[in-house]
C-alpha cells in the first residue's frame, strides 16, 4: 500500500486534531449511527487512555468511537476519494455518514477505504471511526478478556506494555486519478560501481508507464518505460548506514502526452547479506549498535509527535546508536521514513509478542498450558499472524533503513508445536521478500538444546537477562553463564548473533557505592559486564540494549510506575549508562571490538 502523497496528480488532506469521542456500551462492537450527543473530544493523533481522567474510559476493554465532520476540497471532482487510517489498535470499522466502508484487524499498520460513491467534491460528510482494543488468543498480539464478579470486562495479554488504545496515528483524506499507480516494488543491488535498480509497478488498469530515477540535486540518471524493468546508475551513491543517500523514483501514467498519474518515491541502493557470522551492509561487515525502543510518551501514549521523534533520533545521535528494533510493532511509517534520511538502521518487527504461555503460569510452576494448540494459538492466531506479515512487508519493503525482518518477539520455542507454527511464516516471509535476512527475538529459558525453530532464521537474536532476572546482583556468576550460553549458541548454528534486549531495571537518581540492583550504578556495570563478553564472541553481530527510555506498562507488583529499563527516562533525561554508552558506541561505530578471550 503506498504512503499518500501530494504530486502533480495528487492531492491530500490531514484530519489530525480534535474529534468528537464516545466509549461504546455494552452492545459491543455495533455500529454508531447518526451524531455524537457527548461532550468528549479526543486528539489524534494520541491514544485515549490517558487523554481523560475517568478510570471507566483508560480501563474500557471493548469499542470507542471518533467522530468529525470532513470536507471534500470542491477541486476533486472525477478524481477517487479515500479515506486511510494509518493506525487503529487493534481493530477499526469506518463509517462515511452511516455507511460502512471498511473494516480492519491489526493495531499497526494502515488501511483505507475508497468512499468516491459515497461523497461527493465540495460537499461534507460525517467521518466515524470505532477503535476495539480487545485482544484474544487469535488476534496479533495475543490476549484474554475476563469478566470480574460485579460484571465488569477486563483485558489480560501476555506482552510487557500498556495496551494503549485508539487512533494513535495519522488520518488522511485524500485523491488519486481513476487511472493510477496503486503500488510500486523497488529491489536495489550493486554491480562494482554500478548501481540497480529493479522495479516492478501496479496499476489499477492496463496503462503506459515510465519511470525515472533522480539523483539528490534533481538530475535525472535513468529513466526506462514499463511497469517493470531494471534501471542502471554509473557511479552510485550509495545508502550506508550514518550517510543516507536517497535517489528520487519518479513513477509517471501516460496517455500520449499527458500525465494521468504521477507517484514519487525515495529509494536507496544499498545490498544486505549473511555471509558465514558476519552481518553485511553493501559488502562490509556491520556492527549493530542501539536499542529496542517503544512508541510511548507521557499522555499521548503510543500516539506518534514529531517533535519527540526528532528529540529521540537525535539523542541516538548523541550516544552514537546505529540502529534500532521496532519492538514490538511495526513503528509510524514517519519514524521509517526518517530513518531512511538519516542513516539509521532497522530491525522491522511484527506485532507478533506474547505467543508464550510457558511463563504464564509463572517461572517454575507446571500448572502451564500450552502456548500451541486448538484452544490457545491456532491455525487461526497464525493465519492473523501471516496477515500481519504481509501488511509490514508491503508496507515497508521499499525502505532501504530496513535490512531485517523480526518474525516475533521472545515466543515459546521450546514448545512442542511450535516449529509447526513458525516454519509457515518464516516460508512466507521470504517469499514476500527474499532480499533481507529474517530473525526472531528468543526468550530467556530457549537453549541450543531445547530451542525447536533457531534453525530456520539468518540471524539469532537473543532477549538475554544474566545479571538481572538470573544471577541478580551478582555479576562476576551473570558473566561466567553468559559467555557460555552465547559460545553455546555459537557453536550450535554458526550463525550472527545480535543480542536484541539486555537491561537492568534502573530508578535514575539511586546511587550506591556497591553493586545494588536498581542503581545507576549497576546498571553502568551490568552493561560493561556484557559488553565484554561481547567482545570475546565472533559471532556476535550486535547490541541492543532493553530499552531506549522508560515506559508505561500494565499493573504489576514489579512494575514501578513502569519499566524501568531505559538508559533515559520516560522524559528523556540521561541515566548514568547513557554516557557510558556513548563513550563505546562512539568510540567503535559499526566496526566489530575485538577482546582478548580471557578475562582480565
Amino acid at each position: 500500500m503506498l504512503k499518500p502523497t501530494a504530486t502533480a496528480t495528487r492531492e491530500l488532506v490531514s484530519l489530525d486534531g480534535l474529534w468528537r469521542f464516545a466509549v461504546g456500551t455494552a452492545a459491543g462492537d455495533q455500529p454508531w449511527l447518526g451524531p455524537f450527543d457527548g461532550t468528549l473530544e479526543a486528539a489524534v493523533p494520541a491514544s485515549y487512555n490517558d487523554l481523560f481522567v475517568d478510570p471507566a474510559i483508560r480501563d474500557h476493554v471493548g469499542w470507542v468511537w471518533y467522530q468529525r465532520t470532513v470536507r471534500v476540497p470542491r477541486g476533486w471532482a472525477g478524481e477517487r476519494i479515500l479515506v486511510r487510517v494509518d493506525a487503529a489498535t487493534h481493530a477499526g470499522k469506518v463509517y462515511a455518514d452511516d455507511r460502512l466502508v471498511a473494516e480492519h484487524s491489526g493495531g499497526y499498520t494502515p488501511f483505507e477505504a475508497d468512499i468516491t460513491d459515497v461523497v461527493a467534491a465540495g460537499d461534507e460528510f460525517r467521518l466515524t471511526i470505532g477503535v476495539s482494543n480487545e485482544l484474544t488468543n487469535t488476534t496479533i498480539p495475543p490476549g484474554t478478556i475476563t469478566v470480574t464478579p460485579d460484571g465488569r470486562r477486563q483485558q489480560k495479554y501476555l506482552h510487557d506494555f500498556y495496551n494503549y488504545s485508539g487512533l494513535a496515528r495519522s488520518v488522511w483524506l485524500y485523491s488519486v486519478p481513476p487511472v493510477r499507480v496503486s503500488d510500486i516494488a523497488v529491489v536495489t543491488d550493486v554491480d562494482g560501481r554500478t548501481g540497480v535498480i529493479d522495479y516492478t509497478v501496479t496499476t489499477t488498469a492496463p496503462a503506459s508507464v515510465r519511470v525515472s530515477l533522480r539523483d539528490a540535486a534533481g538530475d535525472e540518471v535513468a529513466a526506462g518505460p514499463g511497469e517493470r524493468g531494471s534501471l542502471r546508475v554509473p557511479q552510485v551513491t550509495l545508502w550506508q548506514p550514518g550517510r543516507a543517500y536517497l535517489y528520487e523514483l519518479v513513477v509517471e501514467i501516460h496517455d500520449g502526452d499527458t500525465v494521468l498519474d504521477q507517484y514519487r518515491m525515495p529509494v536507496g541502493v544499498r545490498t544486505v547479506e549473511v555471509r558465514g557470522t558476519q552481518f553485511l551492509i553493501n559488502g562490509q561487515p556491520f556492527y549493530f549498535t542501539g536499542f529496542g525502543k517503544h512508541e510511548d510518551t507521557a499522555v499521548r501514549g503510543k500516539g506518534h509527535d514529531n517533535a519527540y521523534l526528532v528529540h529521540d533520533f537525535q539523542l541516538m545521535d548523541w550516544i552514537g546508536a546505529n540502529s534500532f528494533r521496532t519492538s514490538h510493532y511495526p513503528y509510524a511509517e514517519e519514524v521509517m521514513d526518517f530513518a531512511d534520511r538519516h542513516g539509521i538502521v532497522v530491525i522491522d518487527e511484527t506485532a507478533a509478542v506474547g505467543l508464550n504461555l510457558f511463563i504464564e503460569g509463572g517461572i517454575g510452576r507446571g500448572d502451564k498450558r500450552p502456548t500451541f494448540s486448538p484452544e490457545t494459538m491456532n491455525d487461526e492466531t497464525r493465519n492473523a499472524h501471516a496477515q500481519a506479515l504481509r501488511e509490514l512487508i508491503a508496507r515497508d519493503k521499499n525502505h532501504p533503513s530496513v535490512v531485517m525482518w523480526c518474525v516475533s518477539n521472545e515466543p515459546s520455542s521450546i514448545e512442542e508445536g511450535a516449529r509447526e507454527y513458525f516454519a509457515p511464516l518464516v516460508a512466507l516471509t521470504r517469499e514476500l521478500d527474499p532480499t533481507r535476512p529474517v530473525t526472531y527475538a528468543s526468550f530467556m529459558f530457549a537453549t541450543p538444546g531445547n530451542d525447536r525453530i533457531a534453525d530456520l532464521f539468518d540471524v539469532l537474536g537473543l532477549n538475554r537477562y544474566h545479571g538481572w532476572y538470573m544471577a541478580n546482583g551478582d555479576l562476576a556468576t551473570a558473566e561466567a553463564d553468559l559467555e557460555a550460553e552465547l559460545t553455546a549458541w555459537a557453536a550450535a548454528h554458526g550463525k550472527p548473533i545480535i543480542m536484541s534486549e539486555y537491561g537492568a531495571d534502573t530508578m535514575p537518581g539511586l546511587h550506591s557505592v556497591w553493586d545494588i540492583p536498581w542503581t545507576e550504578e549497576y546498571q553502568t556495570a551490568f552493561l560493561e559486564m556484557h559488553h565484554r563478553v561481547f567482545d570475546r564472541i565472533e559471532a556476535m553481530v550486535g547490541e541492543h540494549v532493553w530499552n531506549f527510555a522508560d515506559f508505561r506498562t500494565s499493573n504489576g507488583i514489579h512494575r514501578v510506575d513502569g519499566n524501568k529499563k531505559g538508559v533515559f527516562t520516560r522524559d528523556r533525561l540521561p541515566k548514568a549508562a547513557a554516557h557510558m554508552l556513548r563513550r563505546r558506541w562512539r568510540q567503535i561505530g559499526s566496526t566489530k571490538p575485538q577482546a582478548p578471550r580471557s578475562r582480565a
